[in-house]
């Protein structure tokens, strides 16, 4: 059986503080800075590939649950290993590319029948790009409609829920239903920069349009006091949740 996720009305449980910092060490710290303040915290490609299984058996030792988003792209054979060993990890999300296609997401799926296997989440269309760069990689669709494409197969081949953005979330809560995990990176509270983001909400706002799971990186990594930051974002998940 796979990890269970229980979403409730807690705002701790709808935000991923995101540990986008270069080694273990620099981890560590700002996991120190946020006083439990959070439940989730993701951990990207930069961090994993230069501290590996060991600083996520680490952060679960803390009590913490880990987003592990590594946005598996690969053949089908190399993927499904790569979820044998996320699994071997502890941790309870996991990214996937929908671009891979249905035989890659499908091996996936199959590798995460395993006792403690992730809840895998396949990447629709990144926050960073808009039609633009989607058309300068040959797709024609707008981010809406190829969001919409890819939340249809991987809803067809398995997997647990979606990363899309802000704008995406309402649309595909309507199409892959009420127990699919949406989760939306991109979230700046009112103020913040938008740093490379193109389509950002507030984090009331994507709560409010559907969302399950908040990714938050720099208005909280890069604030003056870490743990103030995650209580403020904390703060406006609260006040759109249902009453």
């Amino acid at each position: 059986m796979k990890n269970l996720i229980k979403w409730t009305l807690s705002a701790k449980d709808h935000l991923a503080v995101a540990l986008d910092v270069p080694d273990a060490s620099a981890a560590l710290n700002l996991v120190d800075k946020l006083e439990g303040t959070c439940r989730w915290l993701k951990v990207g490609m930069e961090l994993y590939y230069a501290a590996g299984n060991s600083l996520v058996e680490e952060l679960r030792s803390r009590g913490y649950s880990i987003f592990l988003d590594l946005k598996l792209h690969d053949i089908p054979n190399t993927v499904a290993g790569a979820v044998r060993s996320a699994t071997r990890a502890g941790a309870e999300l996991l990214t996937v590319h929908g671009c891979g296609g249905g035989a890659m997401l499908r091996a996936a799926a199959e590798a995460a029948q395993a006792p403690g296997s992730p809840r895998l989440i396949a990447v629709t269309v990144l926050t960073s790009m808009d039609a633009a760069e989607l058309a300068s990689v040959g797709v024609a669709a707008s981010p809406a409609e190829q969001a919409l494409r890819l939340a249809r197969l991987a809803k067809a081949s398995g997997m647990d829920g979606m990363v899309c953005s802000a704008e995406e979330v309402r649309s595909l809560r309507e199409e892959v239903g009420e127990d699919a995990i949406l989760v939306v990176p991109g979230i700046r509270p009112s103020g913040a920069s938008l740093d490379d983001q193109r389509r950002v909400a507030t984090p009331a706002d994507a709560i409010k349009r559907g969302a399950s799971l908040l990714v938050v990186g720099r208005p909280i990594s890069k604030a003056s006091d870490p743990a103030a930051a995650a209580e403020s974002v904390l703060h406006e998940i609260q006040a759109a949740l249902p009453q």
